[in-house]
C-alpha cells in the first residue's frame, strides 16, 4: 500500500509543505488518545459564542503549540480563537486555518468527529478558498481516516499505528441522493424548503449527525448534499467560511463536486474577518447546480 509520504513525494509539493502536512496529520494520534480524559465541557466559549468541549480546548492548544514550534507557519487562524495568531520567527510562508475538533458535542455519545485543516502558501490566513495550497481533514471513527488534496485530486488514507496507508484515490463525488440539513425546519426559507422537498421527492435519504466533517465524508463517498442554510432569522447561517467552508469546499471541488452559499461559489468569496459566517451547500455538482437554479 502507498503511504502518505510516498504519495506526497509523487506530487509537486515543496519539501516544507510535505513536512507540514505530515506534522499535522500525525497529531491525530495525540488527539485520539486525549478523548477519554477530555469528555466534559469547559467553562469557556469559543469566538462564536459556543460552549467549548474540553477536547476543543485541548486540541486547539495542542495543534497551536505544535505549529508554533515547527517554524513552518507564519499565521494560524482557529475556530477556537478570537484573533489570528502570528509567528514572526517562522522560516516558511505557510498560513493554516483550522477547526481543531469539528462536531465536539458528539464526543460524549461516541459519534464521529474530526479535525479540519486548510493551508495557504502566502503567509496570510484570510484568503479565498480557491487559493488554498492544501486541504485535509482527520476523521476519528472506527478508523482514523485522513482525506487530503494538494490540488491534484482527493485521496483518503487510514492510520495504521503512526503511518497513513492509502485507501482510495483519486476520489470522485458521484451524483448521489444522501442529504442533510441543519437549522430548525420551522426557520427554513421557502427556497431552501423547496430544494429539500425536491430532493426527498427524488428519493433522497436523510443523513445528519451534527458533525459537518463526518456528514461531508458520507457525501464524498456516496454523493448528495450537506446543507447549513440561511434561515428567516439568520441570513448568514451558522458555519464559518475560513475554518469549515473553504477547506471542505476545496476538497469537494477537487473531487468533482461544488460548494455554494445558494447563489455563488464560496471558494471565490474573500473572508471579511476570521469568523466570517456563511450559508453552506456542498456536494455533488448536479445537485449544487439545481440548488442555485432554485435560489435564483
Amino acid at each position: 500500500m502507498t503511504t502518505l509520504r510516498e504519495y506526497l513525494d509523487k506530487t509537486d509539493c515543496k519539501e516544507e509543505l510535505k513536512e507540514l502536512i505530515e506534522l499535522i496529520s500525525v497529531q491525530a494520534v495525540a488527539i485520539r488518545e486525549a478523548f477519554i480524559k477530555n469528555q466534559s465541557y469547559a467553562d469557556t466559549e469559543n469566538a462564536s459564542g459556543e460552549q467549548q468541549a474540553a477536547l476543543d480546548v485541548w486540541a486547539d492548544n495542542h495543534i497551536t503549540e505544535v505549529l508554533k514550534n515547527s517554524k513552518l507557519v507564519k499565521e494560524l487562524a482557529s475556530e477556537e480563537k478570537d484573533e489570528i495568531l502570528k509567528f514572526p520567527d517562522a522560516k516558511a510562508e505557510y498560513a493554516v486555518v483550522m477547526d481543531p475538533l469539528d462536531g465536539s458535542s458528539l464526543i460524549q455519545v461516541n459519534l464521529c468527529v474530526g479535525t479540519i485543516i486548510g493551508i495557504y502558501d502566502n503567509g496570510s490566513a484570510l484568503n479565498c478558498g480557491k487559493d488554498l495550497k492544501a486541504a485535509m481533514y482527520m476523521l476519528y471513527g472506527p478508523m482514523t481516516v485522513l482525506t487530503i488534496t494538494v490540488g491534484d485530486g482527493v485521496y483518503t488514507f487510514a492510520l495504521d499505528e503512526e503511518t497513513y496507508q492509502m485507501l482510495e484515490g483519486p476520489v470522485k463525488i458521484p451524483e448521489g441522493k444522501i442529504y442533510g440539513s441543519g437549522a430548525l425546519k420551522r426557520e427554513w426559507t421557502k427556497e431552501h424548503e423547496k430544494f429539500i422537498t425536491e430532493i426527498e421527492e427524488q428519493g433522497g435519504k436523510l443523513r445528519y449527525s451534527g458533525s459537518f466533517v463526518a456528514d461531508f465524508h458520507q457525501i464524498l463517498k456516496y454523493g448528495g448534499v450537506y446543507c447549513y442554510p440561511a434561515t428567516v432569522k439568520n441570513e448568514k447561517g451558522k458555519l464559518r467560511l475560513v475554518f469549515e467552508a473553504n477547506p471542505i469546499g476545496f476538497i469537494a471541488k477537487q473531487a468533482g463536486g461544488a460548494i455554494s452559499d445558494g447563489k455563488r461559489d464560496l471558494l471565490s468569496v474573500k473572508p471579511e474577518e476570521p469568523h466570517h459566517k456563511t450559508p453552506i451547500y456542498v456536494g455533488s455538482q448536479g445537485i449544487i447546480e439545481r440548488l442555485e437554479e432554485i435560489m435564483k
